[in-house]
């Protein structure tokens, strides 16, 4: 059984309610549908019912498979919006949430927050800051999370790890040059989503071009910075660093490397990318030239689930993201 099979079939255990702001596009609904009918999620739209149908008529979807909110039902919008004020997070309130509900994704965020979804799942046409910004205004940040980053899963051929072919990675979409407390958060974030996703004792690697004092400077600095943060704010996930990508993964090198014990090196199996280039070159080779898949990027931090999918995202990459997002959310 693969990586994703196995989230599909973790997904099919307990179906988390998901809405989806984007239920105008065609590809969006064609994958909420085929996600639905496999088991994996009980799909919500947020629209127009009418147009909905219409569209679900038009692709042959069964329309009856989806529960709908009606964006122009006011005196539903302001139900959602009373429940909404008792939010711990919350910060629009009044006429200034009601002026954003009149937008598909605030609609769909504020059903999450009160717990009326377990999850939202958009990207295809809003850009990634906009549904970053609108997490954050609608849902807020975990406690003691600085920064909103984003999480995926390599599936590797021919990796020997201490997961097999899997290795989690964060973050390589939405920070770009993180500092010691983001870099913290990042890893704190990913460790919570690979447990929620695999249910792995996440092991988790700082990466640099030093390992533990072996080089010096200030990005090395940051790298130990975040990891002492990290430590003192979740002293019960094994995150440690700062390590060399070999170090962290490949047990002879950490043997040669590193005098003491460590929990993490050699078997690592997160590993946080010390800024956005470092990631997206990262990922980006091991794609390449391992011929590996790379599933996500789910966005981690917030306080509620929410995912960004890629606006050239083929259906079935969209099936598979929302089969991950469920199981986020529900584990």
């Amino acid at each position: 059984m693969d990586v994703m099979e196995k989230i599909y079939h973790k997904a099919k255990e307990r179906p988390a309610r998901m809405v989806f702001p984007e239920a105008d596009d065609s590809k969006m609904l064609q994958a909420a549908f085929e996600a639905a009918k496999a088991g994996c999620i009980r799909p919500l739209l947020v629209g127009n019912p009418a147009a909905i149908k219409e569209l679900c008529r038009e692709n042959e979807l069964d329309a009856s498979l989806f529960d709908i909110y009606d964006l122009a039902d006011e005196s539903l919008q302001e139900d959602l919006m009373s429940q909404y004020a008792d939010y711990p997070y919350a910060i629009f309130k009044g006429k200034s949430l009601k002026r954003r509900m009149t937008d598909p994704l605030y609609y769909a965020l504020v059903l999450t927050a009160i717990g009326k979804a377990d999850a939202a799942f958009a990207g295809i046409s809003h850009p990634t800051g906009d549904i970053i910004l609108a997490g954050q205004s609608i849902l807020g940040l975990k406690e003691g999370i600085k920064t909103v980053s984003s999480c995926g899963i390599m599936d590797i051929p021919g990796f020997a790890g201490s997961e097999g072919q899997l290795l989690a990675f964060g973050d390589a979409a939405v920070c770009q040059n993180p500092d010691a407390q983001d870099l913290a958060s990042i890893a704190i974030s990913a460790c919570e989503a690979v447990q929620a996703l695999f249910d792995w004792e996440p092991r988790c690697a700082l990466l640099s071009y030093s390992t533990l004092g072996s080089g010096s400077g200030e990005l090395v600095d940051k790298v130990t910075d975040a990891v002492r943060i990290a430590q003192e704010q979740r002293p019960d996930l094994q995150i440690e660093g700062e390590f060399q990508l070999d170090t962290a993964v490949n047990p002879a090198a950490a043997n040669k490397k590193i005098s003491g014990t460590s929990r993490v090196a050699g078997k690592a199996n997160v590993l946080i990318y010390p800024d956005l280039n470092a990631g997206n070159i990262g990922v980006k080779l091991v794609q390449q030239f391992a011929h590996a898949d790379a599933y996500g990027p789910m966005i981690t931090g917030m306080n509620k689930v929410i995912s960004d999918c890629s606006r050239s995202a083929p259906v079935s990459e969209l099936v598979g993201n929302i089969a991950l997002t469920a199981v986020q959310a529900m584990y």
